[in-house]
């Protein structure tokens, strides 16, 4: 597919339409699906690689004011321009959050844990984001919620990616998570992407400045949204996120805990099965074996109650 074009004719022509100068364009870490620039000192401009990636540019466009509104710490969007009326590229255009991307610093493991408590605070405010609160988002898709881990463990052994032994026993973890989930999970706002590429710290004090990327947004049981950061966060993402809704400790119930580890167990066995390397991406799920490695990595570790009785 033929991608947008990012000249440094095009560049400028955006800066000029929004106050800076060609010369005050510059390149930021791109992701899979935008090439991103800082324009002056406090903005930043998003562009689509290709056309396959302009709808989630234009949820993104609905969707964070959204969740703005509801309180979540993310930058505003000052502008977005998808008729390339002006520019021959759609584009966005952001305020800029101070900091560094988690991904990108090398926190103490008392700082990471700083971070992920705030992160879980800020998604108990965008989960109480709902399509019956939320009416004018109601382009924003909904999961379908199919996904059967016992059916991908059998295609997993009929394939030849297990052996019986494995089977049997991820069968039986699977079976012991099932009945600490919800029948009906609520569907509500998520980001869809919550990773550590995408959320903006300030190094000194370890606070959280921004949640950015919002193109994986969709309607779906609020336990996705932990399901993209390693498990070692999880906890204190956990911990940040009761405090902020009042719900009970983990010790007295543990159904968010197996919740979450549903999902990091589904879709690691998932990515056992499309064992294809994605060299250069920045998200650490992209290698095959990331997501085996951390759950593995965190049951090695001994970890706290009540996850130590879900393994």
């Amino acid at each position: 597919m033929v991608e947008y074009e990012t000249s440094d004719e095009t560049l400028g022509a955006i800066a000029m339409r929004h106050g800076a100068t060609a010369e005050q364009v510059r390149p930021l870490p791109t992701g899979v699906a935008n090439r991103v620039f800082l324009l002056g000192d406090n903005l930043v401009l998003r562009i689509p690689r290709t056309k396959q990636f302009l709808p989630d540019l234009v949820k993104e466009a609905a969707v964070a004011p959204a969740a703005l509104r509801a309180g979540v710490c993310t930058p505003e969007v000052v502008a977005f321009d998808d008729t390339c009326s002006v520019v021959d590229v759609p584009y966005m255009l952001l305020t800029r959050a101070p900091g560094a991307d988690l991904a990108d610093l090398e926190l103490p493991t008392t700082d990471t844990d700083r971070v992920c408590r705030q992160v879980g605070r800020e998604l108990a405010r965008l989960h109480r984001v709902t399509p019956t609160t939320a009416p004018d988002l109601g382009t924003v898709p909904a999961d379908d919620g199919t996904a059967d881990p016992w059916a991908l463990i059998n295609r997993l052994l009929t394939d030849g990616w297990i052996d019986v032994e494995i089977a049997r026993w991820l069968t039986g973890w699977f079976d012991r998570l099932s009945p600490h989930l919800p029948a009906d999970p609520p569907l509500v706002l998520v980001h869809g992407d919550i990773a550590p590429q995408n959320l903006l710290v300030s190094q000194k004090g370890a606070q959280l400045t921004g949640i950015v990327d919002w193109g994986d947004a969709q309607w779906a049981d609020p336990a996705v949204d932990f399901a993209k950061m390693p498990l070692t966060g999880i906890p204190a993402m956990l911990d940040g996120y009761r405090l902020e809704t009042g719900e009970q400790t983990a010790t007295s119930t543990p159904t968010w805990e197996a919740r979450v580890l549903w999902f990091h167990l589904t879709w690691a066995l998932g990515r056992l099965a499309d064992p294809l390397p994605h060299p250069g991406e920045r998200h650490w799920t992209a290698p095959p074996a990331s997501r085996l490695l951390g759950l593995l990595r965190f049951f090695a570790s001994v970890p706290p109650a009540p996850w130590d009785n879900l393994a």
